[in-house]
């Protein structure tokens, strides 16, 4: 790839790559004080290159003849009180015909697959910098408070030779409803989102992945990316003075505390040290939930609320997150049996609709 400056609101819109993403997390609040996380992605691949295992078996040209891209979508939300969360994984994703069509980012999508009703699905930017994000569990609108994070520096890096476009919106305001047990509840809080693009095809390797919000104005995105072969860090820090600063350093390691998914047989660290040295940070991130399992298929991930304690320049710091754990040893037999009977189904449907 060519590193391009990135500009908005136009790279908020979607980019001729193999892979894209629109991804949103949050920490939400009902009047009463309980809480929630959420998260939203969606996701575009190029139909043409990309290597996604279950996909090779939907015939993708003839269910998408308009469009080059195909799309799917992951949401959850977790009560954090109940322990409880809903979860909703497309497979595949229908776009509006006017989606990509407007002046700023605009996303309509459905789930074909329809179980429980007809769900409209949203992603709009409103104004600038500010989104409309609706699913079946919640809507929501978002509105940013500090200047976009430009990953690396200038918003292209480099992990274990992967290239990639990515920038964060890392302080958005939130307001909207969320649905708990069948009821709409008014809920206000904080959000995330992360905007990525690249030439990269599917691959099974690692990532463990922190997005953070401190109660001292900090945001901080660090990563740690494995290919099997070598390791490679991202930290990226927007404080509220809005100086970013950007390290390749980064410490992480595991507490004792795991969650066993009872159906990849995958083991997940629930509680995590970070250490940034080169920022003198020092913090410790512990679930808020644990059955947050996202299987897609034959790819499956962890995705859930945290919060956070520890220190920085030694003064004592706390706050919430998301943390995303990918590529974690499973149960693949298991899971690509059960893609390939998935993809059967998907594709009978939706050539049917046809």
């Amino acid at each position: 790839m060519q590193p391009k400056q990135i500009t908005f609101p136009l790279d908020h819109k979607a980019h001729d790559t193999i892979i894209e993403w629109w991804y949103f997390n949050g920490h939400l609040k009902d009047a009463k004080g309980n809480r929630y996380g959420f998260m939203n992605c969606l996701f575009r691949a190029n139909i043409e290159k990309v290597r996604i295992p279950h996909l090779e078996h939907l015939p993708l040209k003839k269910i998408f003849k308009e469009d080059q891209h195909m799309y799917f979508a992951h949401s959850m939300l977790a009560d954090i009180a109940s322990g409880k969360n809903s979860k909703e994984i497309q497979n595949v994703s229908m776009v509006s015909n006017d989606s990509f069509k407007q002046d700023r980012l605009f996303i309509n999508y459905i789930d074909p697959v329809i179980v429980q009703g007809f769900v409209d699905n949203e992603i709009v930017e409103t104004g600038p910098d500010e989104f409309h994000v609706k699913t079946k569990d919640f809507d929501l609108s978002l509105r940013s408070k500090k200047q976009p994070l430009l990953e690396g520096g200038d918003g292209f890096i480099s992990v274990c030779g992967r290239e990639s476009y990515y920038y964060s919106l890392t302080s958005l305001e939130a307001s909207g409803s969320v649905v708990v047990d069948g009821r709409r509840v008014e809920v206000k809080g904080t959000s995330w989102m992360d905007h990525q693009w690249a030439d990269t095809p599917y691959s099974r390797d690692k990532w463990t992945w922190f997005s953070l919000q401190l109660d001292d104005g900090t945001d901080m995105m660090c990563c740690e990316y494995d290919d099997g072969r070598t390791k490679d860090c991202l930290v990226d820090i927007l404080p509220l003075s809005n100086r970013a600063a950007h390290y390749k350093r980064l410490s992480l390691s595991p507490g004792s505390d795991a969650w066993k998914s009872p159906t990849t047989k995958a083991e997940y660290p629930m509680s995590w040290d970070i250490s940034v040295p080169e920022y003198d940070a020092a913090l410790h991130v512990s679930s808020l939930a644990s059955d947050q399992e996202i299987i897609f298929m034959g790819i499956n991930y962890w995705e859930g609320p945290i919060e956070v304690r520890g220190t920085i320049g030694g003064t004592s710091v706390k706050g919430v997150g998301f943390m995303e754990l990918v590529g974690y040893p499973s149960d693949y037999n298991y899971l690509i049996a059960s893609g390939k009977e998935m993809a059967k189904k998907i594709t009978e449907l939706l050539v049917k609709k046809k």
